[in-house]
C-alpha cells in the first residue's frame, strides 16, 4: 500500500546523494563545475562537513536514509536528487531530465532503488522532460506540475497517462521565463508547502491563477521577500507538518514560518546548496511520508 501523498507529512524515507559521492574529488569539481552553471566551485572537506550537519536534521526524527552511490555516470547536479524522479501512487516514477548534463541520474536512481526493494511504478521517457522539482502534491488526488525549460507538456501528458485514475486533477502551471544565475526555474523555486494550509511562497514569480488555486484551497502564503529569494528562502523541506528545514541567512521568512506555529531547523548551505542552486528539498527525494 503507498501512503498518503503530500509534501508536508511526516518524512519517513528519502534517497540522498553524500558530496563525497556527487562532488566525488576537487579534479571531478574543476571539469564540471562552470558546464553546471555552479557559481563558484564547491570546497569538498566544507560541503562534507555541511552535509553531515543537514544529514543530522533530516535524521532526527527517525527517517530513513537511502544513500545513493558513487556514479560514472552523473554529475556534480547529482547531489540534488529531488529531480531525478517522482512520487506518485503506483511506486517511484523515473524522470525524464532537462538538463541535458542529469541525463543518467534517473537510471543510476533505479539501480540504486531497485536494490533497496522500493517499487518503481513507470518513466517519463523522451521527447518528453519531466523534473521532481516541477512536481508539487497539493493533496494525494492533486498534483501540480510546472511547465518550463526543465518539463515539456509531453512529459507532463506522459505522467498524466501513467496516474490515470489514480488522480482527480492535474494542474499544469506555466513557468516564468527567469531561471536565475543557475539555469533552472522548477516549480519548486516558487513555493514550498508547509502544511496542508500553509506554504512559503514568491508571489512576484508565481503564476497568479496557480496562487489563486492555492488561495481557493485556504493556504496561507508566506511570501518571500526579493532579498531572501537569491538565497533560496522559498526552498524549504517539510518534515512533517509545520516542521521544516531551511537555509540559514533568511532571517525575516524563518520569522515569519514561526510566528504561523512552524518549528524552523536551519542549515548552513553555502557549498553544498548556495553554489549549485539546490536548497533543502533539491538535496532529498521524498519516497515515504506519514
Amino acid at each position: 500500500m503507498i501512503p498518503p501523498l503530500s509534501e508536508y507529512g511526516q518524512l519517513a524515507a528519502v534517497l540522498m546523494k553524500h558530496p563525497r559521492d556527487a562532488f566525488i574529488n576537487d579534479a571531478v569539481i574543476a571539469a564540471q563545475w562552470r558546464e553546471l552553471n555552479f557559481s563558484a566551485p564547491p570546497d569538498l572537506p566544507r560541503a562534507v562537513d555541511e552535509y553531515e550537519r543537514f544529514l543530522e536534521i533530516i535524521a532526527a526524527n527517525g527517517c530513513e536514509i537511502l544513500l545513493l552511490p558513487e556514479s560514472d555516470a552523473t554529475t556534480l547536479d547529482s547531489i540534488y536528487t529531488r529531480d531525478a524522479a517522482i512520487e506518485s501512487p503506483l511506486g517511484i516514477v523515473l524522470a525524464s531530465m532537462g538538463k541535458r548534463a542529469r541525463t543518467w541520474e534517473p537510471q543510476a536512481q533505479a539501480e540504486a532503488l531497485r536494490r533497496s526493494g522500493w517499487p518503481l511504478g513507470g518513466a517519463v521517457v523522451l521527447p518528453g522532460h519531466l523534473e521532481g522539482g516541477d512536481l508539487i502534491w497539493l493533496d494525494e488526488k492533486t498534483v501540480a506540475v510546472g511547465q518550463g525549460a526543465r518539463t515539456n507538456l509531453e512529459g507532463i501528458q506522459q505522467l498524466k497517462t501513467l496516474l490515470d485514475g489514480t488522480i482527480n486533477e492535474l494542474i499544469v502551471v506555466p513557468l516564468p521565463d527567469d531561471p536565475g544565475r543557475h539555469d533552472v526555474m522548477h516549480l519548486m523555486s516558487l513555493i514550498s508547502p508547509i502544511d496542508r494550509d500553509l506554504a512559503v511562497v514568491y508571489s512576484r514569480l508565481l503564476p497568479d491563477d496557480f496562487k489563486d488555486t492555492l488561495q481557493r484551497r485556504e493556504y496561507r502564503l508566506i511570501d518571500v521577500p526579493d532579498d531572501e529569494y537569491d538565497t533560496m528562502a522559498t526552498n524549504v523541506l517539510a518534515l512533517a507538518p509545520r516542521e521544516c528545514v531551511m537555509l540559514d541567512g533568511n532571517p525575516r521568512t524563518r520569522a515569519a514560518l514561526e510566528k504561523s506555529g512552524a518549528a524552523v531547523h536551519v542549515y548552513d548551505g553555502h557549498e553544498i546548496s548556495l553554489k549549485g542552486g539546490g536548497g533543502p528539498t533539491c538535496l532529498t527525494r521524498p519516497l515515504v511520508r506519514l
